[in-house]
């Protein structure tokens, strides 16, 4: 039987239609109202892969401009920005209906060696302890408005245990700093590409919230509207996501409609192996009155 793991790396495995120019299917993944971001990233992270040869993705910076629509393909045009002797540039637009969705630009990079040093990883508890997300949502089925159930309830390709989880249905204020852990076992035996595409794809995942916790909102209470505004990533060491990361999370400002939230990624051994900071939407809205 093919599960949401397996779907999600064929998802990534793009269809060449010329040269620079591939397709993407537009559907599955964590949404079924429009694509997530984390796909759209992948599959334009992955899109700039397959014209670059023997160096990795060191950063990446994405703007989303329209919302995916998940019922057509998406189109990635990668422009050759610049081959160096040690950096490649690459420029990835995704279009849906002959607009613009996602403007994508990443560099890469030639193997180095320099100083090194890295922020240690926060010390909480293992995987082991936390409720995966299958359990919290079996055991909230109930209380799951109607709008959101199908999505919700669907099967998932990257497993989540969120440390210390609150009561998404009535959370408190609370810091804005949270902690996961994540992974995706079908990962194993990837290469180092395809490693890259798919915690890019993850790293999209619980981020805008972080931004919220402050002010006790969730999507569930129908007083935001929400979006991704923009997204980087920065890749630092070797990944293989079939094993346990833990995703350091934050939201130093909120205001004007918009929260900037941050995150570091740590393997279970402890090392710093990628970056990320996004800002969202995150606009309040008036709940629509029931009859």
């Amino acid at each position: 039987m093919t599960t949401a793991a397996d779907e999600l790396l064929e998802l990534l495995n793009i269809e060449t239609l010329e040269v620079d120019l591939f397709r993407g299917v537009g559907s599955g993944g964590e949404t079924s109202t429009r694509i997530f971001g984390g796909h759209v990233i992948a599959q334009a992270l992955m899109a700039a892969y397959r014209t670059v040869e023997g160096r990795l993705c060191h950063s990446l910076h994405a703007y989303f401009i329209r919302p995916g629509d998940p019922t057509v393909p998406v189109i990635y045009q990668v422009d050759r920005a610049r081959d160096g002797g040690s950096f490649t540039t690459r420029r990835v637009v995704a279009i849906q209906h002959g607009k613009q969705i996602l403007n994508l630009s990443a560099s890469f990079q030639v193997d180095e060696e320099g100083w090194d040093h890295q922020h240690p990883m926060p010390k909480v508890g293992g995987p082991e302890e936390w409720p995966t997300r299958t359990d919290l949502r079996d055991s909230n089925v109930d209380r799951i408005p109607e709008k959101y159930r199908e999505d919700f309830l669907r099967e998932r390709p990257i497993e989540l245990r969120e440390v210390a989880p609150r009561d998404f249905f009535t959370p408190d204020k609370t810091d804005d700093r949270n902690h996961l852990w994540f992974r995706m076992e079908a990962a194993k035996g990837q290469g180092p590409q395809m490693q890259h595409c798919l915690l890019a794809y993850a790293s999209d995942m619980n981020l805008l919230g972080s931004s919220l916790r402050p002010h006790g909102v969730t999507w569930f209470q129908g007083t935001l509207m929400s979006a991704s505004l923009d997204h980087a990533m920065w890749f630092h060491g070797a990944i293989d996501f079939s094993d346990w990361h833990l995703y350091d999370l934050d939201a130093p400002w909120t205001g004007k409609a918009r929260g900037f939230n941050r995150g570091s990624i740590f393997s279970a051994d402890g090392r710093l192996v990628a970056s990320t900071a996004q800002e969202g939407l995150v606009r309040p809205i008036k709940p629509k009155a029931t009859s």
